[in-house]
Protein backbone atom coordinates (compact mmCIF):
# COMPACT_ATOMS: atom_id res chain seq x y z
CA UNK A 1 0.00 0.00 0.00
CA UNK A 2 1.78 3.66 -0.78
CA UNK A 3 1.00 6.54 0.68
CA UNK A 4 -1.02 8.08 -1.34
CA UNK A 5 -3.59 5.01 -0.90
CA UNK A 6 -2.94 4.71 3.44
CA UNK A 7 -3.91 8.30 3.38
CA UNK A 8 -8.00 7.01 2.06
CA UNK A 9 -10.17 5.28 4.50
CA UNK A 10 -12.76 5.39 2.00
CA UNK A 11 -13.09 4.73 -1.50
CA UNK A 12 -16.31 3.91 -2.75
CA UNK A 13 -16.68 3.72 -6.96
CA UNK A 14 -20.10 4.35 -8.17
CA UNK A 15 -21.44 3.90 -12.02
CA UNK A 16 -21.16 7.48 -13.23
CA UNK A 17 -18.49 9.12 -10.35
CA UNK A 18 -15.78 8.21 -8.01
CA UNK A 19 -15.28 9.21 -4.62
CA UNK A 20 -13.05 9.15 -2.09
CA UNK A 21 -12.71 9.89 1.12
CA UNK A 22 -9.49 11.08 3.02
CA UNK A 23 -8.68 10.04 6.77
CA UNK A 24 -8.83 14.23 7.11
CA UNK A 25 -12.27 14.27 6.28
CA UNK A 26 -11.64 15.74 2.73
CA UNK A 27 -13.79 14.44 -0.38
CA UNK A 28 -13.08 14.24 -3.62
CA UNK A 29 -16.14 13.58 -5.89
CA UNK A 30 -14.89 13.26 -9.73
CA UNK A 31 -17.51 12.87 -12.78
CA UNK A 32 -16.61 9.03 -14.29
CA UNK A 33 -19.11 8.95 -17.03
CA UNK A 34 -17.06 7.62 -20.00
CA UNK A 35 -17.82 10.90 -21.45
CA UNK A 36 -15.04 13.16 -22.89
CA UNK A 37 -16.48 16.12 -21.36
CA UNK A 38 -17.79 15.07 -17.95
CA UNK A 39 -21.11 15.88 -19.90
CA UNK A 40 -24.29 15.18 -17.45
CA UNK A 41 -27.18 13.21 -18.65
CA UNK A 42 -29.88 12.08 -16.77
CA UNK A 43 -28.56 9.06 -14.50
CA UNK A 44 -25.49 10.76 -13.93
CA UNK A 45 -26.98 13.65 -12.33
CA UNK A 46 -29.52 11.06 -10.41
CA UNK A 47 -26.58 9.64 -8.99
CA UNK A 48 -24.57 12.56 -8.30
CA UNK A 49 -27.51 14.47 -6.23
CA UNK A 50 -28.21 10.58 -4.39
CA UNK A 51 -24.33 10.96 -3.43
CA UNK A 52 -24.27 14.33 -2.41
CA UNK A 53 -27.05 13.77 -0.02
CA UNK A 54 -25.65 10.67 1.52
CA UNK A 55 -22.57 12.35 1.93
CA UNK A 56 -23.92 15.40 3.68
CA UNK A 57 -24.96 12.93 6.06
CA UNK A 58 -21.68 11.87 7.31
CA UNK A 59 -20.11 13.66 9.93
CA UNK A 60 -16.23 13.11 9.23
CA UNK A 61 -16.38 14.99 6.03
CA UNK A 62 -15.66 18.45 6.26
CA UNK A 63 -14.43 19.88 2.95
CA UNK A 64 -15.73 18.53 -0.55
CA UNK A 65 -13.74 18.76 -3.56
CA UNK A 66 -15.95 18.57 -7.29
CA UNK A 67 -13.78 17.53 -10.15
CA UNK A 68 -14.06 15.96 -13.41
CA UNK A 69 -12.41 13.32 -15.39
CA UNK A 70 -9.06 14.67 -16.90
CA UNK A 71 -8.51 18.07 -17.99
CA UNK A 72 -10.86 18.98 -21.12
CA UNK A 73 -13.51 20.27 -18.89
CA UNK A 74 -14.88 20.26 -15.64
CA UNK A 75 -18.57 19.79 -16.97
CA UNK A 76 -19.08 20.48 -20.09
CA UNK A 77 -22.95 21.43 -20.05
CA UNK A 78 -26.30 18.80 -20.15
CA UNK A 79 -26.67 15.61 -22.76
CA UNK A 80 -27.75 17.49 -26.04
CA UNK A 81 -28.70 14.63 -26.90
CA UNK A 82 -30.73 14.14 -24.36
CA UNK A 83 -32.19 17.58 -24.32
CA UNK A 84 -33.12 17.12 -27.76
CA UNK A 85 -35.99 14.19 -27.11
CA UNK A 86 -37.64 16.21 -24.52
CA UNK A 87 -41.14 17.74 -24.68
CA UNK A 88 -43.03 20.09 -22.12
CA UNK A 89 -43.85 18.17 -19.36
CA UNK A 90 -40.27 15.88 -20.01
CA UNK A 91 -38.64 19.20 -19.81
CA UNK A 92 -39.75 20.10 -16.49
CA UNK A 93 -38.59 16.52 -15.42
CA UNK A 94 -35.67 17.23 -16.74
CA UNK A 95 -34.58 20.52 -15.25
CA UNK A 96 -36.09 20.19 -12.55
CA UNK A 97 -33.56 16.96 -11.92
CA UNK A 98 -30.55 19.48 -12.45
CA UNK A 99 -31.73 21.64 -9.95
CA UNK A 100 -31.99 19.17 -7.38
CA UNK A 101 -28.56 18.56 -8.22
CA UNK A 102 -26.96 22.43 -7.85
CA UNK A 103 -29.43 22.28 -4.96
CA UNK A 104 -27.67 19.46 -3.48
CA UNK A 105 -24.26 21.30 -3.68
CA UNK A 106 -25.69 24.62 -2.31
CA UNK A 107 -26.90 22.54 0.88
CA UNK A 108 -23.99 20.84 1.34
CA UNK A 109 -23.07 21.41 4.94
CA UNK A 110 -18.93 21.93 4.59
CA UNK A 111 -16.98 24.24 2.12
CA UNK A 112 -17.71 22.98 -1.46
CA UNK A 113 -14.79 23.63 -3.38
CA UNK A 114 -14.69 23.19 -7.83
CA UNK A 115 -11.45 22.27 -9.58
CA UNK A 116 -11.77 24.21 -12.81
CA UNK A 117 -9.88 22.66 -15.82
CA UNK A 118 -11.49 22.95 -19.48
CA UNK A 119 -14.51 23.69 -20.44
CA UNK A 120 -17.60 24.65 -17.90
CA UNK A 121 -20.15 25.35 -19.64
CA UNK A 122 -24.43 25.77 -19.05
CA UNK A 123 -25.38 23.28 -16.30
CA UNK A 124 -21.93 22.92 -16.02
CA UNK A 125 -21.20 26.93 -15.03
CA UNK A 126 -24.56 26.35 -12.81
CA UNK A 127 -22.92 23.37 -10.98
CA UNK A 128 -19.92 25.88 -10.41
CA UNK A 129 -21.95 28.78 -9.10
CA UNK A 130 -23.37 26.72 -6.58
CA UNK A 131 -19.83 26.10 -5.06
CA UNK A 132 -18.83 27.86 -2.30
CA UNK A 133 -15.03 28.18 -3.77
CA UNK A 134 -13.69 28.24 -7.65
CA UNK A 135 -10.47 27.44 -8.22
CA UNK A 136 -9.19 27.12 -12.01
CA UNK A 137 -6.42 26.70 -14.44
CA UNK A 138 -5.09 29.30 -17.04
CA UNK A 139 -7.24 26.78 -19.67
CA UNK A 140 -10.52 26.89 -18.13
CA UNK A 141 -13.28 28.51 -20.38
CA UNK A 142 -16.86 29.35 -19.63
CA UNK A 143 -19.85 29.89 -21.41
CA UNK A 144 -23.79 29.79 -20.94
CA UNK A 145 -24.38 28.65 -24.53
CA UNK A 146 -28.25 27.39 -24.22
CA UNK A 147 -29.66 30.31 -26.27
CA UNK A 148 -27.72 29.02 -29.09
CA UNK A 149 -29.32 25.57 -28.95
CA UNK A 150 -33.10 27.24 -28.45
CA UNK A 151 -33.22 27.48 -24.96
CA UNK A 152 -32.76 29.43 -22.13
CA UNK A 153 -30.26 29.00 -19.00
CA UNK A 154 -32.66 28.47 -16.29
CA UNK A 155 -32.26 27.34 -12.58
CA UNK A 156 -29.14 28.74 -11.37
CA UNK A 157 -28.21 30.69 -13.84
CA UNK A 158 -30.07 32.96 -11.79
CA UNK A 159 -27.58 33.22 -8.81
CA UNK A 160 -24.56 34.49 -11.67
CA UNK A 161 -25.75 37.71 -11.30
CA UNK A 162 -24.48 37.96 -7.61
CA UNK A 163 -21.22 36.50 -8.45
CA UNK A 164 -20.97 38.44 -11.84
CA UNK A 165 -22.93 41.07 -11.67
CA UNK A 166 -26.29 42.36 -14.01
CA UNK A 167 -24.53 43.30 -16.82
CA UNK A 168 -21.81 40.72 -17.66
CA UNK A 169 -24.66 37.72 -16.51
CA UNK A 170 -26.92 39.58 -19.00
CA UNK A 171 -24.08 39.46 -21.57
CA UNK A 172 -23.17 35.95 -20.63
CA UNK A 173 -26.71 34.52 -20.74
CA UNK A 174 -28.01 37.13 -24.04
CA UNK A 175 -25.27 36.33 -26.34
CA UNK A 176 -24.18 32.13 -25.35
CA UNK A 177 -20.58 33.32 -25.54
CA UNK A 178 -17.76 32.07 -23.79
CA UNK A 179 -15.12 33.58 -21.52
CA UNK A 180 -11.73 32.80 -20.60
CA UNK A 181 -10.26 32.45 -17.07
CA UNK A 182 -8.54 35.64 -16.80
CA UNK A 183 -12.15 37.30 -17.38
CA UNK A 184 -14.24 35.07 -14.88
CA UNK A 185 -11.59 35.97 -12.42
CA UNK A 186 -11.68 39.58 -13.35
CA UNK A 187 -15.46 39.06 -13.53
CA UNK A 188 -15.17 37.39 -9.98
CA UNK A 189 -16.76 34.22 -10.78
CA UNK A 190 -13.52 32.07 -10.12
CA UNK A 191 -11.26 33.19 -6.84
CA UNK A 192 -7.83 31.80 -7.94
CA UNK A 193 -6.16 30.79 -11.66
CA UNK A 194 -2.95 28.94 -11.90
CA UNK A 195 -1.34 26.84 -14.54
CA UNK A 196 -2.83 23.71 -15.08
CA UNK A 197 -0.11 22.00 -13.42
CA UNK A 198 -0.39 24.16 -10.19
CA UNK A 199 -3.93 23.33 -9.90
CA UNK A 200 -4.12 20.45 -7.42
CA UNK A 201 -1.57 22.31 -5.39
CA UNK A 202 -3.80 25.36 -5.45
CA UNK A 203 -6.96 23.49 -4.46
CA UNK A 204 -4.72 21.33 -1.69
CA UNK A 205 -3.64 25.04 0.22
CA UNK A 206 -7.31 25.92 0.01
CA UNK A 207 -8.27 22.83 1.16
CA UNK A 208 -5.34 23.23 4.18
CA UNK A 209 -6.69 26.69 5.17
CA UNK A 210 -10.27 24.96 6.12
CA UNK A 211 -8.84 22.16 7.48
CA UNK A 212 -6.93 24.95 10.04
CA UNK A 213 -10.40 25.69 11.39
CA UNK A 214 -12.79 24.74 13.96
CA UNK A 215 -14.95 21.78 12.13
CA UNK A 216 -18.16 23.05 13.94
CA UNK A 217 -17.52 26.67 13.11
CA UNK A 218 -17.06 26.36 9.94
CA UNK A 219 -19.92 24.04 9.36
CA UNK A 220 -22.18 26.92 11.52
CA UNK A 221 -20.58 29.65 9.42
CA UNK A 222 -22.38 27.37 6.05
CA UNK A 223 -25.34 27.28 7.74
CA UNK A 224 -25.24 31.21 8.23
CA UNK A 225 -24.41 31.75 4.63
CA UNK A 226 -27.01 29.88 3.23
CA UNK A 227 -29.38 31.85 5.18
CA UNK A 228 -28.47 35.08 4.38
CA UNK A 229 -28.90 34.43 0.68
CA UNK A 230 -31.91 36.45 -1.18
CA UNK A 231 -35.21 34.66 -0.78
CA UNK A 232 -35.66 36.02 -4.49
CA UNK A 233 -33.66 33.35 -5.46
CA UNK A 234 -35.31 30.68 -4.30
CA UNK A 235 -38.40 32.37 -5.98
CA UNK A 236 -36.86 32.95 -9.15
CA UNK A 237 -35.39 28.93 -9.42
CA UNK A 238 -38.88 27.97 -8.87
CA UNK A 239 -40.44 29.78 -11.97
CA UNK A 240 -37.50 29.09 -14.42
CA UNK A 241 -38.15 25.15 -14.33
CA UNK A 242 -41.97 26.41 -15.16
CA UNK A 243 -40.21 28.66 -18.19
CA UNK A 244 -38.19 25.92 -19.05
CA UNK A 245 -41.50 23.74 -20.20
CA UNK A 246 -43.22 25.80 -22.17
CA UNK A 247 -39.90 26.91 -24.53
CA UNK A 248 -40.43 23.29 -25.49
CA UNK A 249 -43.73 23.93 -27.04
CA UNK A 250 -42.06 25.46 -29.30
CA UNK A 251 -40.42 24.67 -32.40
CA UNK A 252 -36.88 26.52 -31.49
CA UNK A 253 -35.23 23.43 -29.64
CA UNK A 254 -35.94 21.43 -32.50
CA UNK A 255 -34.51 23.28 -34.82
CA UNK A 256 -31.93 24.58 -32.81
CA UNK A 257 -30.23 21.62 -31.51
CA UNK A 258 -31.08 19.61 -34.88
CA UNK A 259 -28.80 22.15 -36.52
CA UNK A 260 -26.32 22.17 -33.93
CA UNK A 261 -26.01 18.25 -33.72
CA UNK A 262 -25.64 18.31 -37.53
CA UNK A 263 -22.68 20.36 -37.36
CA UNK A 264 -20.85 18.18 -34.86
CA UNK A 265 -21.59 15.62 -37.09
CA UNK A 266 -19.77 17.32 -40.29
CA UNK A 267 -16.90 18.60 -38.17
Amino acid sequence: MNQETAKMVNTEEIKHLSLDVSEQGVATLRIANGTSLNILDSDTIVEFTQTLRRLARRPDVRVLVLRGTGEKAFVGGANIKELARLEPETAVAFITRLHDLCEAVRDFPVPTIARLSGWCMGGGMEFAAACDIRIADENANFAMPEVRIGIPSVIHANILSRLIGEGNTRWMLLTGSSINAARAHAWGFVHEVVANDALDAAVAHTVSEILECGPAAVRAQKSLLRAWEDPAIERGLKHSIAVFGDVYAGSEPDAYMARFLERKRKS
